[in-house]
């Protein structure tokens, strides 16, 4: 299919998404739309609309500002218990979902997968919960007396009804000498879970990074660095880990997955912070830039294009003998990573990609599809900011749609029109490109499979995605346009 073609069918398939609309929604939503290219030109990834709220009516597949802080940021911290102020829900809903792989006993020392709660219920609502949040609190250390702090945080009852949990938490840290944090992210916050992230940034830096009980005895050398914004789902830290470890670093803190916390509070200590979701973590590691002098990069370690672009660019910071270091490492890899390509690209030659994730994964992802052969016609992001967009720009290799915020109705009109090979997107819309007899690879927490980060991951997102596309499985479905 030539560029023409092909932009010629993205921008049909806005007009006719478009078209269903009311006038007031249609005007709303064709500021989220459109389409760009690399070339260099203004496009999409420049002017489309984000971090606005959704269209009331519309079906958005956001999550909520509690998300954001319980499910993204605190809650893989795996030696503090976080309990979750409000009904029951909440808290069941938020608990191992996303697979943040952890080290350790649970229930004696670590907690990631466990739930607690206030459970609140109509008498909460109407005489309020402090004193019940207060109890709690108490009964957690009496129960399990190693755990290292405790976050509290708010469901959406919590600010309807005016709970005072940063006064709670003040007097329980001051009684039990433990960190106590008190987080406000009720789900009503902002527009998306985008805010809960922000709010889970402002609590570490007002709350932890200034605690200094751990700084006093920590040594530093000159290779010490943080990585910030990975949430080890399906191991993918420890996979990243490996990698800066070979080249001579040492990782002193990983956020948010398997770290403890004593590394949130010695991470100023870093030489560099190397943040991988940008969206969920730029807000702290730019004040530990600020406060601290830390620098900060962005990397990418999906697919070894990126990977080994991102050791390189790492390298550059330190000196000589690591950028040596580096150099052996790629090498090393490379004869692996080469083999993997030259299984599977030839069975994922020329296949089409349209991506639709939170996060960094729509253009982080962009270069291990296209390691494979695979070419991404679409890409769009369920809570991205404006610097989301241009980041993107610099990923895409040919016309591509660009969706913000989108939902059911319009990924699923986009899909028919564009007739990808591949969806790969998340866990709601998994099921509705599958019973469309679509390959489908959910990319919120690798399908239960990973880790995709580094090297070795390569081969095994390599292997997932021949799985999604070649299962004999299509052999018994179509998809409509093929059925008809």
């Amino acid at each position: 299919m030539t560029t023409e073609t092909l932009l010629s069918q993205q921008e049909a398939a806005i007009a006719e998404v478009l078209a269903a609309y009311p006038e007031k929604a249609k005007k709303s939503r064709e500021k989220h739309l459109g389409v760009d290219m690399p070339e260099g030109v203004k496009g999409a990834c420049d002017s489309t609309k984000s971090n606005k709220q959704t269209v009331p009516g519309v079906m958005s597949q956001r999550g909520c500002a509690y998300a954001g802080s319980k499910g993204v940021v605190w809650g893989p911290v795996k030696d503090m218990i976080h309990i979750s102020h409000g009904p029951v829900g909440c808290g069941q809903y938020s608990r191992a979902g996303r697979r943040n792989y952890y080290i350790g006993t649970t229930g004696v020392d670590t907690y990631v997968t466990m739930n607690f709660t206030t459970d609140y219920n109509e008498k909460d609502i109407v005489f309020g919960g402090d004193k019940k949040l207060k109890a709690a609190l108490a009964e957690i250390d009496a129960l399990f007396p190693l755990n290292n702090g405790i976050s509290i945080q708010s469901e959406c009852p919590i600010g309807l009804i005016g709970d005072d949990i940063q006064a709670v938490a003040k007097g329980y840290k001051k009684e039990s000498g433990k960190p106590t944090v008190a987080v406000s992210c009720e789900g009503f916050r902002g527009v998306s879970q985008s805010l809960g992230h922000h709010i889970a940034n402002d609590m570490i830096r007002d709350e932890v990074l200034p605690d200094n009980s751990y700084k006093k005895d920590f040594v530093s050398t000159p290779y010490d660095v943080a990585i910030i914004g990975d949430y080890n789902i399906g191991g993918d830290a420890w996979s990243s880990r490996i990698l800066l470890e070979e080249m001579g670093l040492r990782v002193i803190a990983q956020w948010s997955g398997d770290a403890t916390y004593k590394e949130l509070t010695i991470a100023p200590k870093a030489k560099i912070n190397l943040l991988h979701c940008y969206r969920s973590m730029n807000y702290v590691v730019r004040h530990m830039e600020q406060e601290f002098g830390v620098p900060w990069m962005e990397y990418n370690f999906f697919g070894p294009s990126k990977t080994t672009e991102s050791l390189r660019k790492i390298a550059a910071f330190f000196d000589e003998t690591i950028q040596a270091k580096t150099e052996a490492v790629i090498a090393k890899y490379t004869e692996m990573t080469d083999k993997v390509i030259a299984k599977y690209r030839p069975k994922l030659e020329g296949k089409t990609v349209m991506l639709y994730v939170g996060g960094l994964r729509p253009r982080h992802v962009i270069g291990a599809y296209e390691d494979l052969g695979m070419k991404i016609i679409g890409t769009g992001y369920e809570f991205g900011h404006g610097d989301d967009y241009k980041r993107t720009k610099d990923e895409l290799s040919g016309s591509t749609l660009i969706y913000d915020d989108t939902n059911e109705y319009e990924l699923e009109q986009f899909v028919k029109r564009l007739k990808p090979d591949l969806v790969a997107s998340g866990v709601k819309e998994k099921y509705v490109f599958q019973k469309m007899g679509l390959p489908f690879r959910q990319m919120h927490s690798w399908d239960y499979s990973g880790p995709y980060h580094g090297y070795d991951a390569f081969a095994i997102f390599a292997k997932d995605m021949d799985l999604a596309l070649n299962s004999p499985v299509w052999a018994h479905t179509k998809a409509p346009w093929e059925s008809n």
